[in-house]
Order: C-alpha cells, then sequence, then structure tokens
C-alpha cells in the first residue's frame, strides 16, 4: 500500500515508522515531513493546512491510504476533502474534530452528557469575564476556546494573573481568533494522565497511559511547552481507574458523538485528571499526542496500518490491538531558549544507539546532505526497557550519543512517575 501522512514533527515521524512495519506498507509520502522524516519517507512540500494542494497531490498519486495527524489539518476538514476523492483515511472528519477544535463545545457536550469535568464558564466579552473573575475561585484556568499550538491554557495563581490572561487572549489577541471566547475553569488538582485511544465510533480501545512533562525546565518550572518528555505506562492509571474512565468517560464521549451526529474515527486523545473525586476530563485531543504517541507506538506490537484502515471501515471489534508489558521514556532535545527565543540551524550529530532505542525528528531540515536544528523541539530520544527506571536511564543514556550546538534538555523526566511507583 502507499500511504499518505500529512504532517512534519516527532510524532509524525514515529507514526511512519511504526508503519514501516507493516508487510502491506510499500511506500510513504510525508506532507511536509522533516529533513530527518526524509530518512524513513519521501518528503513533499506541501504544508498540513495547505488542504487544496494535499488534495491536488492525492489526485496526481496512487495514494492507498492517507493518515492526517495534526489538529489544524483535521479541524479544516482535511479528512472530508480526501474522502471525497475517494481515498480512506485515519483522522476524524471536521465535524468531529471539533471537539478540540472548540474547548467550548467539548464542555458544553460533557455537560450535557454528563461526563466529568471541571465546572466551567464561557465568555464572548470581555467585560462580563472580568467581572465574574471578581469572585471566582483562585487559582482558576482561562482556556482560549480555538486551537492555540497546545498553548491556549493559563493557570492564574492571582486574580491578577487572572484578568490578564482574559486581556492578553480577548483583547490582545495573542492567539488570534482562537481566544474571541474563553472558558474560566474550576482548577483542579491530581495526577494528570493522557490517554490515546482508537474509535471508529462503535469501539473504544484506549492505548498504553503516559505521563506528559509539559512544563520547560525540571521541577515542572518554567513556561508551558509542547511537552519536553513522556513515558508510559502512568503510575497513577491503575486497572480501577481505567475501568473507571472506560465506564464514565471514554464511552459515554463516543456515544454523545455518536447521538450529536458527529460520530469520531480515528485517534481520541483523553487528557484526564486523577482527582480525590475520580478522574476528569481536562481536554480532549482529536488526534495522537506529541510526545505521548513517541512513547506509545514503540510499545504497540499489532500492526498499526491494519488497526488504522480497521478504524477507517468501522470493524475495529475484529482486530487485535496488544501493547507489550513494558515501560518506554521520551527525552526531548531542545533549543536552548524555547518555548521563547531560540537559535537555528546547528549540525546535528547522531551517533549509534542501543537496540532498545530509537530517535523521532521533530524540527530539523536537510541541507547540503547535513541534518540541522530547524525547531524548538528538535529531536525525541526514546528507550523501551522491562521497568521504568531502566528506560528512563537508557532515554537519557541514548541522548548523549545525539549532539548539536545549544541542545537542551531536561533531566528529571519520569521523576514523578518512579515516586508514584516506589510509594
Amino acid at each position: 500500500m502507499k500511504i499518505m501522512v500529512v504532517g512534519g514533527g516527532g510524532r509524525e515521524h514515529a507514526i511512519i515508522k511504526a508503519l514501516k512495519k507493516s508487510e502491506k506498507c510499500e511506500k510513504i509520502w510525508a506532507l511536509p515531513g522533516n529533513g530527518g522524516i526524509a530518512q524513513d519517507a519521501e518528503c513533499v512540500g506541501i504544508g498540513a493546512t495547505d488542504i487544496p494542494a494535499i488534495v491536488e497531490f492525492a489526485k496526481n498519486n496512487p495514494v492507498d491510504f492517507a493518515v492526517v495527524a495534526p489538529d489544524d489539518p483535521l479541524v479544516l476538514g482535511c479528512v472530508d476533502e480526501l474522502e471525497k476523492l475517494g481515498i480512506p483515511c485515519f483522522g476524524p472528519r471536521a465535524n468531529a474534530a471539533i471537539i478540540e477544535g472548540s474547548k467550548v463545545f467539548s464542555k458544553n457536550m460533557m455537560k450535557e452528557f454528563g461526563i466529568p469535568t471541571a465546572r466551567y464558564e464561557v465568555f464572548d466579552d470581555m467585560e462580563k469575564a472580568l467581572a465574574y473573575l471578581e469572585d471566582a475561585p483562585i487559582p482558576t484556568v482561562i482556556k482560549a476556546d480555538g486551537l492555540a499550538l497546545g498553548k491556549g491554557v493559563i493557570i492564574a495563581e492571582t486574580r491578577d494573573d487572572a484578568k490578564a490572561a482574559v486581556r492578553s487572549m480577548m483583547e490582545d489577541k495573542v492567539f488570534g481568533e482562537s481566544g474571541s471566547r474563553v472558558v474560566i475553569e474550576e482548577f483542579l488538582t491530581g495526577p494528570e494522565v493522557s490517554v490515546l485511544s482508537f474509535t471508529d465510533g462503535k469501539t473504544v480501545v484506549p492505548m498504553v497511559s503516559s505521563m506528559d512533562h509539559k512544563r520547560a525546565l525540571d521541577g515542572d518550572k518554567g513556561l508551558n511547552t509542547g511537552g519536553m518528555g513522556t513515558i508510559a505506562p502512568n503510575p497513577y492509571y491503575t486497572k480501577d481507574v481505567a475501568d473507571e474512565c472506560m465506564e464514565k468517560i471514554f464511552l459515554p464521549t463516543m456515544n454523545a458523538m455518536n447521538k450529536l451526529g458527529r460520530t469520531f474515527k480515528g485517534c481520541l486523545y483523553f487528557g484526564l485528571m486523577i482527582t480525590e473525586n475520580g478522574p476528569k476530563v481536562i481536554e480532549y485531543n482529536c488526534r495522537f499526542g506529541d510526545p505521548e504517541t513517541q512513547v506509545v507506538l514503540p510499545l504497540l506490537e499489532s500492526d498499526l496500518l491494519e488497526i488504522m484502515q480497521a478504524v477507517a471501515e468501522e470493524r475495529l471489534s475484529e482486530v487485535e490491538v496488544k501493547f507489550a508489558d513494558r515501560s518506554a521514556c521520551c527525552v526531548v532535545l531542545a533549543s536552548n531558549g524555547y518555548p521563547k527565543k531560540y537559535d537555528k540551524g546547528f549540525e546535528i550529530t547522531i551517533g549509534q544507539l542501543a537496540d532498545n532505542a530509537d530517535f523521532y525528528i521533530a524540527g530539523a531540515k536537510l541541507e547540503n546532505g547535513k541534518l540541522l536544528t530547524n525547531g524548538g523541539r528538535v529531536l525525541n530520544v526514546v528507550a523501551s526497557a522491562d521497568t521504568l527506571r531502566e528506560a528512563i536511564d537508557d532515554a537519557y543514556k541514548a541522548s548523549k550519543n545525539i549532539t548539536f550546538e545549544n541542545a537542551y534538555c531536561r533531566s528529571d523526566i519520569g521523576q514523578r512517575a518512579l515516586l508514584a511507583l516506589n510509594k
């Protein structure tokens, strides 16, 4: 089969490497891909949000199957347009991708169908939002309604911070039109868990749970980022928690989307918090998470392409989805200064990695045969092992064999999980 993968980051590199393991996989195009992905797929210089150009490419090439990985093209209707050409796709149509594309939609859906989440209010008038904050409990959470590169959420520790967050979104338009409406939400406490799931609208199959590390600096300090590392499985996601999530969150979400005429087919991401009152939804994503995908897919023992085809054909219940009983750790090597200002264009040198380690390129370009840094998050170094401690140690060992000027990584990925395991 000839496969087109839309996207060009570390998540897409992980997906492509997993797809390549399938005996059915004959060729992969990546649109646009990146300098590292070019080692595993044919990169085509078409941006992930250029839907007309993606459709034109699909018309002119023998694409048998498409995987649309990032949120933006999903929300813009990339799957809808490709399906019109008769190309089967993994990924939700636009009317289902709204579960991530609009936080107001997802919060209202959860409220209507009794899916546990934080209490909230929605505002499209800044003055009314500011007035509400005069008496709102602090800390509080301010969320831009639309997509904001994973950065449209601000946890405000003081009333002044909360008001500043509202003004930055609604008046200064730091997230563009995504901040025209805001959700002001109850601040929840407890361990966070990410659960990616395959769903075809009839069946939900959760993947291995994971734990993201969003803050830029050790000790969960510094600015929020797209993610500085992950581990899997998440020790807080016990069998009892998993059963409760299936009963109260996963199946009700799938059924709610069906009832609303927005059947979700693809990867549905559940961002959860395990509160003292049980698990609650913090957010939904309409696609594989980044960098959660980088620790989940290396543990998948089943054929990813077969699973994706089964999702597209609404026969997920007929295929085996099996994960190894192992652990994985992903360490993000970033450009120093990320997520603010950083320099690019430094050569990346990749040495020999152990058999249980791999890397996924997130932000790099090929120039004169050299791989150069071209982003904030440059690459992901991943290792899997029988225990979490071994996976963490091996991921950091492997990261020392990949070098570039101004490289930076957190040194404590997975330490919170180890503490939880040792309690």
